[in-house]
């Protein structure tokens, strides 16, 4: 089995957001990979005395933890308990009904010598390659699918379109937001290899079109994650379009888990 994980702040100076996990159980049988991109808020606070990095580094503790000692728990129903026990951790002293709460975007792969189950909540994407080189990409679209003028608009600033039908879904305080996840399960045969990506990462493929999924992956399999984020890091340096769509970040945090089954 061969892992390879990188992330990278967007900015040196600020605190990186994301995290990554790969979880390997002391009985060697199977695994998972857990990446959250947490989600920067506005200036003006989000009603959490708590950072961004704080929340995401305690809920993806938790879901690597229940991934790989509740084998037998649904991926939906392990990130439904670990968004309960980091929202227990603050609720004491953090306004969690706040529409800008802290909150991730979620992908989480979890095999067995069976299965490889997978789940992803918001803009966070996770690939799948088969055998013989097919490349299957999960993905939650549904922020995609949203209007651009919304998406600059003061109700997506706010926080208004986010966990609420008609909008989009991320992880924050309420545990029933799992069950919004996109998830399924493949027979173990069926997958060589996976790969999870923050959305900072995906901008190779996603924004700046520099080739598509199977491409990418085929980049990871070859030069590693660390290439993927080094070209993205070049492409937002040379890109001169500041709105192109996708891009809300001159540079955004980037993170890839790439694991050879």
């Amino acid at each position: 089995m061969r892992t390879e994980l990188v992330s990278e702040p967007g900015d040196p100076a600020r605190p990186n957001e994301d995290f990554a996990s790969v979880g390997l159980p002391a009985s060697g049988q199977g695994g998972s990979v857990v990446v959250l991109d947490g989600v920067t808020p506005p200036p003006g606070g989000a009603g959490c005395l708590h950072s961004v990095p704080w929340f995401t580094a305690r809920l993806g503790g938790a879901l690597t933890e229940l991934t790989v000692s509740l084998t037998d728990v649904p991926l939906v129903e392990a990130l439904s308990l670990a968004i309960a026990r980091t929202a227990e951790a603050h609720a004491e002293t953090c306004d969690l009904s706040h529409p800008r709460t802290p909150q991730a975007t979620v992908a989480v792969a979890r095999w067995s010598p069976e299965h490889v189950e997978y789940l992803v909540l918001s803009d966070a994407a996770l690939l799948l390659a088969s055998p013989d080189g097919e490349v299957t990409p999960v993905l939650d679209d549904r922020l995609a699918r949203i209007p651009r003028e919304l998406l600059r608009s003061a109700a997506f600033v706010d926080g208004t379109l986010r966990n609420r039908e008609g909008g989009f879904f991320t992880a924050a305080a309420d545990p029933a937001v799992a069950g919004q996840a996109v998830t399924g399960s493949v027979p173990r045969g069926q997958v060589r290899a996976l790969a999870a990506l923050s959305d900072g990462a995906a901008r190779w493929a996603e924004t700046f079109r520099e080739g598509d999924w199977t491409d990418l992956f085929a980049l990871l399999g070859t030069e590693g994650p660390q290439a993927l984020v080094d070209r993205v890091r070049a492409l937002e340096r040379a890109d001169a379009d500041p709105v192109r769509p996708g891009r809300g970040k001159t540079h955004d945090d980037a993170t890839v888990v790439y694991a050879e089954l």
